[in-house]
């Protein structure tokens, strides 16, 4: 009786079997077998699968090496600066006390407009020896020109003539010499009299710009070669860099220059070779380049002294390249991912050398086939992953 139920549950487990085999042959276990043949093989840790939605949702693109305009270089480091007509160091022509000075640096300042008044009695007594050889003059002038008829009516003699010429002269020089000085003191000599005579002078700003030092404080004595405060009109700033003397042949006048301000500036802006010091620095080797910049207006961001990185653009060559976002750097060897199938990518070695514009110099291109896809957008996150 045990042989038998042994028996039953051997044709019962064939059985089975055989219904499943069947099942597998029928038309739902066809499409399982189809959908398990069309997935790609991903046993290769080097194959990537990018689906279809992925590629769209992180706006991937594709490309292939193509010959790029490259440009050749010369780097330096450079510095703000202003040409020496937009900067001025204000001294006063004549030695005072500081009585008004209400600037700090920072301030602007137009041309022409008051710095600070200085104080000092020998201003009156400029301005009084002014009046007086302009009183001087007139008689002086008058009597030289009567000598001058009585010369000819023959009524006096040559010598009395010339006494007059040389008087007149000598208070004329001293006239004019008061004059200019009352000029230079701010002092309109033509309004000048002996009521508004005063004691005070005012010390104007001979270019626009901002206060960027002052040297002096109210009750302050000033000499004329003290330097009390400097102005520096930064609208017009112009970039200082020096460059190996290696280099200069390959520059000249009205090149491009790309720059980028270190400290957290971003981005990058334009300028153009303006000048090259023909001296070459005898401890350096360098000389000095000078450089405009293309956009003025963006001078409103910068001051001088700011520290920059130049790029000098001194010609052009033709690379084979792809977009930097093509290649990534992993331990000093560089990578990318070309395409295998619709949805698998392969990641290969790559060697680089220049970088330009956007653009990296492939090296090794003959090593990939003609037209050879890579994935050009999204490729740092796809390897990274």
């Amino acid at each position: 009786m045990k042989i038998n139920i042994y028996i039953f549950r051997s044709v019962m487990f064939l059985s089975l079997s055989g219904l499943l085999f069947t099942s597998c042959n029928s038309e739902g276990g066809k499409d399982l077998r189809e959908q398990a043949i069309n997935i790609p093989d991903t046993s290769n840790s080097d194959h990537i699968v990018i689906t279809e939605n992925q590629f769209k949702a992180a706006q991937m693109q594709v490309g292939t090496i193509k010959p790029t305009a490259f440009d050749q270089t010369v780097k330096a480091n450079g510095v703000f600066t202003v040409p020496p007509e937009r900067k001025a160091s204000v001294s006063p022509y004549f030695s005072g006390y500081v009585k008004e000075l209400s600037l700090l640096p920072g301030d602007q300042v137009r041309k022409g407009q008051v710095l600070f008044t200085l104080e000092n009695p020998d201003y009156i007594r400029v301005q009084q020896r002014f009046l007086e050889a302009k009183g001087q003059l007139r008689y002086l002038d008058a009597e030289y020109k009567r000598q001058q008829e009585m010369m000819k009516d023959q009524i006096t003699s040559e010598k009395n003539l010339l006494k007059a010429e040389a008087d007149y002269s000598v208070i004329k020089a001293q006239y004019e010499s008061l004059k200019k000085q009352l000029w230079l003191m701010n002092i309109n000599p033509n309004t000048l009299s002996a009521s508004n005579l005063r004691s005070t002078i005012v010390v104007i700003a001979p270019i626009e710009g901002h206060i960027t030092k002052i040297n002096t404080q109210k009750g302050a004595y000033l000499n004329p070669s003290d330097m009390a405060l400097r102005i520096t009109d930064t609208k017009h700033l112009q970039i200082k860099t020096q460059v190996f003397e290696k280099n200069l042949p390959q520059l000249k006048a009205g090149q491009r220059v790309v720059f980028k301000v270190q400290n957290g500036y971003e981005g990058s802006y334009q300028g153009t070779v303006k000048l090259i010091n023909k001296a070459i620095d005898e401890h350096d080797r360098t000389a000095s380049v000078y450089i405009d910049l293309k956009d003025q207006e963006a001078a409103d961001h910068f001051a001088p002294g700011m520290y920059l990185e130049v790029t000098i653009v001194t010609a052009k060559d033709t690379l084979n390249a792809l977009p930097e976002e093509a290649v990534v750097s992993i331990d000093n060897d560089y990578y990318g991912l070309i395409r295998i199938n619709e949805t698998t990518f392969k990641q290969v070695g790559i060697k680089i050398g220049k970088s330009s514009n956007g653009y990296v110099e492939i090296v090794n291109p003959e090593v990939f086939e003609p037209n050879t896809v890579f994935l050009t957008k999204g490729t740092f996150e796809m390897i990274m992953e």
